[in-house]
């Protein structure tokens, strides 16, 4: 194999500066046509492709993007990872995924981030300790947090999520339009600092509408087994004339599971028994054999909002955007 070339070598050979060569394989960098094709021409010739480390010491930017996670268990974080890591990657940005868990907590992601010189930090659906910022005592040079698909209570670190209040309006308003009086809400894994806010907006919304008695359900994780053992022992342990009419449970995920067991293991039907409704618009749930109502949040939209944060397009702070109601068959 032949020798890596330099950017001073293909410099000389191109007739133009060291700069010229950087700018022609920076996105977005000014540069005019004919300098940025014959950099490119030449870079090829001689097998020339940027050194990426060394780039980053001159210009204090590693172009990497820590992403935090911590319920792999729910499978609608695929979608967003999708959206988020394409969209990084056209702005000429990697993403650094690190999973939070029992061995590998938000004090030693944030060390390993912060020792990695990331440019940013995004908290994608995890609960997050303002503490731990003090506790680390790392800095102002610390990257820069963001906040994606919660609300974030962190001061300084905006947040870009769906916006619950008018999602859950929107949601229970469909259901007391439905005739539905008995409502209940399950809950997932307890959020510290950057809550989803949907059972408070949930509770609220049914209140204005004259119903106060709100049956509440817990699950220890966003998952369909987690969904499935909550709403078994509520029915188990509550007689048949004094259960909910209609179920919203705060992802599709626990829906799923929900779903799964009241049909299978009580023999009830969805939703003449018990009406369900999710959030997330999970693909699964749109099929003929679950035909879940849900509300989507703006996926797209949402990635886009942070990514540009993260270039410096847009102002950083916590943005607030709109979804849509789905309506299917289980309610």
């Amino acid at each position: 194999m032949r020798k890596r070339a330099t950017a001073k070598q293909v410099a000389e050979a191109a007739g133009v500066s060291k700069w010229t060569v950087i700018r022609a394989f920076t996105p977005g960098a000014s540069i005019t046509e004919e300098s940025k094709r014959k950099v490119l021409e030449m870079a090829a010739a001689l097998n020339y492709t940027p050194n990426l480390l060394a780039r980053s010491l001159a210009t204090n930017s590693t172009r990497q993007v820590a992403v935090f996670v911590d319920d792999f268990a729910n499978p609608q974080k695929l979608p967003f990872l999708e959206t988020l890591t394409e969209q990084l990657q056209a702005a000429g940005l990697v993403a650094m995924l690190i999973n939070i868990n029992n061995h590998f907590d938000h004090v030693n992601a944030l060390l390993h981030a912060d020792q990695r010189q990331v440019d940013a930090i995004i908290l994608f659906g995890t609960a997050f300790r303002d503490e731990t910022l003090t506790d680390l005592q790392l800095g102002h040079g610390m990257p820069q947090m963001f906040v994606l698909a919660r609300d974030s209570q962190i001061d300084g670190v905006p947040a870009v999520v769906c916006d619950a209040e008018l999602a859950l309006r929107d949601i229970v308003r469909h259901l007391h339009e439905r005739g539905y009086r008995r409502p209940g809400f399950m809950s997932g894994a307890a959020a510290l600092s950057t809550a989803l806010r949907r059972r408070q907006h949930y509770v609220e919304f049914w209140a204005e509408h004259g119903i106060q008695n709100i049956s509440l359900l817990s699950a220890d994780r966003y998952s369909a087994d987690a969904g499935a053992a909550s709403v078994r022992a509520y029915l188990a342990s509550t007689p048949a004339d004094e259960r909910v009419d209609v179920l919203m449970c705060e992802n599709d995920i626990l829906a799923l599971g929900a779903m799964d067991e009241i049909r299978g293991n009580f023999g009830l039907k969805i939703p003449e028994d018990i009406a369900i409704v999710g959030f997330d618009n999970y693909e699964l749930g749109g099929s003929y054999g679950y035909g879940l109502t849900t509300y989507e949040q703006p996926r797209e939209e949402m990635v886009r909002a942070v990514v540009g944060m993260i270039k410096g397009t847009v102002e950083p702070e916590t943005v607030t955007l709109p979804g849509r109601l789905v309506v299917r068959s289980s309610t």
